[in-house]
């Protein structure tokens, strides 16, 4: 296997990881008053939502080219 795609799976994974740390997050006491008070997520939460989106979409990239034969 490629060490390319390894890789890919391995940021895809800590992608993943961090979405969920963010979705429970989220659900935390504090989220709940600033979403009631100010209509958003904490800057954490906010963080490790779109960290782990941002890192699962290039993971799930390295994987996908490198898997289909990319020729560049």
């Amino acid at each position: 296997m490629k060490p390319q795609v390894i890789f890919g799976a391995l940021i895809l994974i800590a992608g993943v990881v961090l979405l969920i740390l963010g979705v429970n997050a989220s659900h935390a006491v504090a989220d709940q008053v600033s979403r009631t008070l100010y209509g958003r997520f904490t800057q954490g939460t906010t963080w490790y939502i779109l960290g782990g989106l941002g890192l699962g979409v290039v993971g799930l990239y390295l994987m996908l080219t490198n898997l289909l034969g990319r020729r560049t």
